[in-house]
């Protein structure tokens, strides 16, 4: 079905903004979602205490089911996390205990209250934890009723499975149940809720048509499937990740600046497809900003940069980031926002090795890398290049404001202060 051809509001945008991969059935959900208001979920484990930048098109993807009328669910992997997802792993994930599931599942809670309308309303999106139902399954009944569905000859041939079995990786009992659970989960959020469509990664797509099928054979149920693209960088990459590591949605884990410099980066190609998936500007605006050439570009991508960290931290930190960025890199000024490493006032005085400061600050993966970067020009210590790399960093650094200001390249700073 072409783009012209979708009456329901909801999936013109998925199609728009780039964000439809595959759809068991489009016909017939884009019929369903033109109707009246559909229910749709997507399952986040609790892996960590955060989720990062690779959760974020399912994140917004939500966002635009409810800003088109329609109710989203997010359901919280209490139950599944005991598990872990394989798919598409070379080995098992670490078994997490309850109490670590349960710090996880409180932190990663807080991303969705920047992206999603929560409350009692018909359209209010809700949380749920799988835990509520998969924690009280019986085993026999559990596999009489649910697992007899299943042909392991049909699980064996999904990709996420075949593929681990093909590099000879081994592939547990436990795990393998995983794609039963989750085809579980959507078909008691149907009981409970009303859901129609689980919508999730391109890698999850064996699951989610098991539990499409589920539905149809149990209950005769017509559920529907809709997955996004994995999305790379320009230069393939996978999204997510920095040099820094991963590129975390919380705060405390991830300061706004450092976000708003991550999306800063983004390579030219890429500014107007991230725009599209990461902010809610309109199409018209978009269309403009991608088209901007030579070094004006630099405004596109400082413009996705305040609007996603808008979206992510809220209107105050993206302006004081944006700000951070505009006295740090026109006027050479080291803005509060930026990263800070509070150290040993002592360890201070007696002096760190530029080197050490450089990765300490996160500014450098290694120490080898930061030793590189020195000798190579790209470092400096308040706007001055440090000449030796063992060169040591003391309290005498200090500028007025109380922070010495450490500098890898022109993008990447972060403030030292000592501990008071």
């Amino acid at each position: 079905m072409t783009q012209a051809r979708l009456r329901s509001e909801f999936l013109r945008r998925v199609v728009e903004r780039g964000f439809l991969h595959q759809c068991t059935d489009l016909d017939a959900l884009d019929a369903r979602a033109a109707k009246g208001r559909i229910v749709a979920y997507i399952g986040f484990d609790c892996t960590a205490p955060s989720l990062h930048v690779g959760s974020l098109v399912s994140i917004m993807l939500l966002r635009h089911l409810q800003q088109s009328g329609h109710k989203p669910i997010v359901l919280l992997g209490g139950g599944t996390t005991k598990i872990g997802d394989p798919t598409f792993r070379d080995e098992a994930r670490p078994l997490l205990s309850e109490a670590d599931i349960a710090r996880n599942m409180a932190g990663i809670q807080r991303v969705f209250a920047r992206y999603l309308t929560f409350g009692d309303g018909t359209g209010d999106a809700v949380i749920v934890d799988n835990a509520e139902w998969l924690d009280t399954l019986a085993y026999i009944p559990f596999l009489r009723d649910v697992g007899r569905h299943f042909s392991v000859n049909r699980m064996l041939s999904f990709d996420s499975v075949k593929l681990r079995l093909e590099r000879e990786q081994p592939l547990s009992f436990l795990e393998f149940n995983y794609m039963i659970l989750q085809s579980y989960d959507f078909v008691e959020l149907a009981r409970r809720h009303g859901c129609v469509l689980q919508m999730g990664g391109s890698d999850q797509w064996g699951n989610i048509v098991n539990g499409v099928d589920l539905g149809r054979r149990t209950e005769d149920r017509e559920l529907f499937g809709l997955t996004t693209p994995l999305i790379t960088t320009a230069s393939g990459a996978k999204m997510g990740k920095s040099a820094q590591g991963a590129v975390w949605l919380n705060a405390d884990m991830r300061p706004a600046y450092d976000f708003w410099q991550f999306w800063r980066n983004t390579e030219d190609a890429d500014v107007g497809r991230f725009l599209r998936l990461f902010t809610d500007l309109p199409d018209p605006e978009i269309a403009r900003l991608e088209a901007l050439g030579g070094s004006e570009i630099n405004h596109a991508k400082k413009t996705l940069a305040t609007e996603a960290t808008r979206l992510a931290h809220g209107d105050a930190a993206a302006m004081a980031a944006t700000e951070t960025a505009r006295r740090t890199f026109e006027e050479g000024m080291a803005g509060e926002a930026l990263p800070t490493i509070v150290v040993g006032r002592d360890e201070l005085a007696q002096g760190i090795p530029a080197f050490e400061l450089l990765r300490r600050a996160g500014l450098c993966a290694s120490g080898g890398e930061a030793r590189r970067l020195i000798k190579a020009g790209g470092a400096r210590i308040n706007d001055a290049p440090i000449e030796v790399e063992t060169r040591p960093v003391t309290t005498a650094d200090l500028a007025p404001e109380g922070h010495v200001k450490l500098s890898a390249g022109r993008k990447k700073h972060a403030l030292i202060r000592p501990r008071d």
